[in-house]
């Protein structure tokens, strides 16, 4: 007798970990920079360049990168820029994770810099993460049984969701923005984002297809020194080779922009009118596959006894993968704006999830969504300013048949932010937040782990009745009751003239020994 077996790949995940850490640094101004005098804003990115196991805490090292946007102290006052970086070493405590890879999702960061003096800032940097930890892993599933003696078997099936293709990749963005002709050109950049957007994946043959957008803002001077800006939005598209995908895979993908890079360069007619966009797209990848399959539940033989031992094994099936938007508007009365704000030139915006929890109706989120923006007011001496605040929310992503035996993974950014002035005191903001949700159920099953025949104890077959007379009990099916009285499905049918395998409670049925002669 031989169990036949097949792998199941999965991925096994661990509780995730949300770490919050600061970092508060003195800054000085570098020589080949003006002396401040009042600061704008500041903006910060973090970059993780590694992440271990050490012992029992994981180490996360990486650099904090800001940007601080502000006015010269010169006697022609104008807006000028720092850029540097704080190196971090943060340690976070985990417990059993010796085979674990752990990984870095959902960043956010809050960014604060004072003047102590002109050629002195102090900075302050409140970094929130979110560590993941998954192992790849295989659960060999008893499917069959091979036997020179008869053996009757009882089949369980079962919709699971296996791994086919994990990994991580990038794709490299390179794009071009031509100024249009109301915009003076380039003299020497300022400041310059590049935003995620839109992101749309879809599984293709052997490659996964990307299409996006993404918001770029640059602030410049020009060649006579004026201050200018320009917003746009820059699609793109794009495919990644992925052996062994199909289109009708599932996925999570959790993407990150990194390494993003806006540079001048020169158009056909000699004039610096062209910004060229760059960007790494990081994908972290897990996709899926659904397989119908037959599992070995129980077994028995006429002609000898079958032994068997089970352990419990735990699967997944696919409950839910969904894209989907939030939005959010909201009127905000800032009297700290008064009358002199005449435009606002760029906003941006972070997601914070303070509360996540599973209901019977599906996902509960509720956040924070954090917003600032940058703007034009009718001072000549102090031209821009800048404000920031932040608007709660609460969204139910809808998924039915939730249950407490329930995992999900969810990415979520904001793919739209619009910020204008609403009289003079007030500003509107309408949102519209995207969130990507897998989620699975898990499903515990009994797996047969081994077998073996032993000869049956023929006294006491010699004592049981050749006739039963049997009342169905809840919970009984026509296999049980053929393995409990050693005969099959199809005699106990025979016998009683049923025309299925269907039973229900109280049902009479009469039940012979398999090897008895029916008269």
């Amino acid at each position: 007798m031989e169990l036949v077996r097949k792998p199941i790949h999965y991925v096994r995940e661990g509780k995730r970990t949300f770490d919050q850490f600061y970092l508060d640094e003195d800054y000085n101004v570098p020589d080949a920079k003006e002396d401040v005098q009042r600061i704008i804003q500041g903006t910060a990115e973090v970059k993780t360049e590694d992440i271990r196991l050490v012992e029992n805490y994981v180490r996360i090292a990486g650099k904090v990168f800001f940007r601080i946007l502000y006015v010269t102290s010169s006697v022609d006052p104008k807006p000028a820029v720092l850029e540097g970086k704080l190196p971090f070493e943060e340690m976070v405590y985990t417990e059993n994770g010796e085979e674990d890879s752990f990984f870095i999702q959902n960043v956010r960061t809050e960014f604060s810099s004072s003047v102590v003096n002109s050629r002195k800032l102090s900075l302050r940097v409140m970094v929130e993460l979110e560590i993941g930890r998954e192992r790849l892993e295989d659960e060999e599933t008893t499917v069959d049984v091979e036997s020179d003696i008869p053996v009757y078997k009882k089949m369980k099936k079962i919709n699971l969701l296996k791994v086919a293709v994990t990994r991580k990749d990038t794709y490299r963005i390179k794009e071009e923005i031509t100024l249009p002709g109301t915009k003076e050109s380039i003299g020497q950049i300022l400041l310059s984002e590049v935003e995620i957007r839109k992101l749309d994946i879809r599984a293709g043959l052997d490659e996964l297809l990307l299409r996006g957008e993404l918001l770029v803002f640059c602030m410049y001077l020009s060649g006579e020194e004026k201050p200018d800006w320009i917003t746009q939005t820059v699609p793109y598209e794009g495919r990644i080779s992925c052996d062994g995908v199909t289109e009708d895979m599932y996925y999570y993908v959790q993407p990150a922009l990194e390494d993003t890079l806006v540079d001048i360069r020169m158009d056909e007619d000699g004039e610096m009118r062209i910004l060229g966009i760059e960007g790494t797209l990081g994908l972290r990848m897990n996709i899926y596959e659904e397989e119908e399959m037959e599992i070995l539940e129980d077994m028995y033989s006429l002609e000898k006894q079958c032994v068997f031992q089970t352990r419990e094994a735990v699967y997944e099936e696919l409950l839910m993968q969904n894209q989907s938007k939030c939005r959010v508007t909201e009127r905000l009365e800032l009297p700290e704006l008064k009358d002199n704000v005449l435009q606002i030139l760029h906003s941006r915006g972070s997601i914070q999830t303070e509360h996540v929890q599973n209901t019977s109706e599906g996902i509960q989120v509720e956040g924070i969504l954090h917003v600032s923006f940058l703007y034009m007011r009718a001072d000549d001496m102090e031209p821009y300013g800048s404000w920031q605040g932040m608007i709660p929310f609460s969204y139910l992503i809808e998924c039915g048949g939730m249950t407490d035996n329930v995992c999900s993974n969810m990415a979520y950014h904001v793919e739209q932010l619009l910020v204008t002035l609403a009289g003079s005191e007030a500003v509107e903001i309408k949102a519209v937040l995207a969130f990507d949700t897998f989620v699975r159920k898990t499903v515990p099953v009994e797996v047969i782990t081994e077998a073996e025949m032993q000869p049956i104890n023929m006294e006491e077959m010699d004592q049981r009745p050749g006739i039963v007379g049997h009342i169905v009990q809840q919970g009984e099916d026509l296999w049980s009751l053929a393995k409990k009285y050693m005969t099959t499905v199809e005699g106990i049918m025979e016998v009683n003239g049923l025309q299925d395998e269907s039973t229900k409670s109280g049902d009479k049925l009469l039940i012979f020994k398999e090897n008895m002669s029916i008269l």
